[in-house]
């Protein structure tokens, strides 16, 4: 069973593959949209597909579609932080 920190490590990785900028380092921070966002469109998008991927491997179904899924204030994806967060809290519920 993955920790609640490995599953982190590994969202953030996921991420920073899909960055242009191989230096940079992704922390709770990282913007994932809106102002100084990290990725374009279609990076977020091959994100969550990859999210989907490895949520499957573990063994759960992970939702990134929701009606505040594109909030600069409330979404999944307004940090790095946010969003490994709620794949761990898919998870978790899963189990």
């Amino acid at each position: 069973m993955s920790t609640a920190s490995t599953i982190k490590s590994d969202v953030f990785a996921v991420i920073a593959e899909l960055l242009e900028d191989k230096a940079a380092v992704v922390s709770d921070a990282t913007p994932l949209i809106g102002d100084g966002s990290v990725l374009d469109s279609m990076k977020l998008v091959e994100l969550c597909i990859a999210l989907e991927d490895k949520a499957s491997d573990i063994g759960f179904d992970f939702d990134w579609t929701s009606d505040v899924a594109m909030s600069r204030s409330r979404s999944m994806f307004r940090s790095a932080g946010a969003l490994a967060d709620e794949f761990i809290k898919q998870m978790e519920a899963k189990q």
